[in-house]
């Protein structure tokens, strides 16, 4: 039996839930389809956010032959068919789901008819494609970020839904209670009312109803659909304040919504962007919690988390570093770059190896000349930059 989730997934790109980015009027894709051109390209974002959809929007409206393939699934043979169907018809659109994990010998199949045009390639992956797709592959195509799915967006999909189950009885707050526990996941709001519908008496779906289904309690949304951010964004600002208690206050709501993957995530960015140069070795501190954590899961989760959370909120702070990079960065956009100083080049003959002096240190330039003397690094005072402050001019007293 086909569930909703399919019966519902668009047929144009009008019936596309969000991603108005894309597909709003006058947008890119909405553009190439009125046109009648289409591009390799990558779409990337969240589960159930609409990749797949999209993809199938885009060559059902302009009426393309395509295929649809999975990079694990299928086998080098499923890519030859593919292949073989592409040169009978002159052009096929291939839609690759997971193509971060396509291996080489497919990758190395596909290229010369994506280069040529006989494949037009539609990769779909959860992953950022700059960092987990071949760079030959991601050369060749166009690369488009989904962006997550409101409770506003969820809702008008769950709506449509609705439609298609006969004599459903279901209210706004329920719509909105299931929205905001699919955390802009739209097939799997789908798949909940759908369960719940045929799992309620006479298609009666109310809050108590979904809650028998799913018991994780909905508190971090807000009215303004920002609030999962709102949370995550409170928790760095109370580690980064210094405030211990608020830290584990707003670490326990996003371990009661069980969302480990984005605590580890922010705690990574805090971890180097707020604590820094003040104490270096919480990287690796966090990084030993997080694989704990991993390991014995939830409940237990919460014990190395909330450790290692009490001791970045009590931790000394300094952006200097972060701030000292994007000054750097700075330059670079705007063009600010010189060449590299001979000395210090590959064939450079006249470069002086800092550990044949004293202290491991000899003078020599390595900033590029119309960059010398640039001062990108200020230390905060804190005791770990004082000390290597010291360090580093007691080092350079002879110069």
């Amino acid at each position: 039996m086909e569930i909703l989730a399919d019966i519902l997934r668009p047929k144009i790109l009008a019936d596309v839930v969000g991603q108005t980015h894309l597909v709003g009027e006058n947008k890119i894709i909405s553009n190439l389809v009125k046109n009648k051109k289409i591009f390799s390209m990558i779409f990337y974002g969240k589960p159930g956010i609409g990749k797949t959809s999209l993809a199938i929007a885009i060559v059902s409206e302009l009426g393309i032959r395509y295929k649809m393939l999975n990079a694990t699934v299928n086998n080098k043979a499923d890519f030859d068919i593919a292949i073989a169907e592409a040169k009978m018809y002159g052009e096929l659109v291939l839609i690759i789901d997971e193509i971060h994990r396509m291996n080489k010998d497919k990758q190395d199949l596909l290229l010369p008819y994506i280069e040529n045009g006989t494949v037009i390639l539609i990769g779909l992956t959860t992953s950022n494609p700059y960092h987990k797709i071949n760079p030959a592959i991601r050369s060749r195509c166009q690369i488009f970020e989904l962006h997550e799915l409101s409770v506003t967006d969820i809702v008008k999909g769950l709506n449509k839904g609705i439609n298609k189950l006969p004599n459903i009885k279901i209210d706004q707050p329920t719509l909105e209670y299931i929205a905001n526990l699919a955390s802009g996941d739209l097939r799997y709001a789908l798949n909940l009312l759908e369960m719940a519908y045929y799992g309620s008496k006479d298609g009666q779906v109310d809050i108590d109803v979904i809650k028998s289904i799913n018991a994780k309690p909905v508190f971090f949304h807000d009215k303004n659909e920002d609030g999962h951010y709102d949370v995550l964004s409170a928790l760095q600002k109370s580690i980064r304040g210094s405030d211990v208690d608020a830290s584990l206050h707003y670490l326990a709501r996003l371990i009661v919504a069980e969302d480990l993957d984005s605590i580890y995530r922010r705690l990574s960015v805090i971890a180097y962007e707020d604590i820094g140069m003040a104490n270096p070795g919480i990287g690796p501190r966090l990084a030993a919690a997080i694989a704990a954590a991993e390991l014995v899961g939830l409940p237990e989760a919460r014990i190395p988390l909330g450790q290692i959370v009490t001791e970045m909120a009590l931790s000394p702070k300094s952006n200097s570093s972060h701030l000292a990079l994007d000054a750097a960065l700075n330059d670079i956009y705007k063009g600010n770059t010189g060449n590299i100083p001979d000395n210090i080049k590959t064939t450079s003959k006249t470069y002086l190896y800092p550990h044949d002096y004293p202290n491991s240190w000899v003078k020599q330039e390595y900033m590029p000349a119309n960059l010398k003397g640039r001062k990108y690094y200020n230390p905060k005072n804190n005791k770990i930059e004082n000390n290597l402050n010291k360090l580093h001019e007691e080092m350079r007293s002879d110069e």
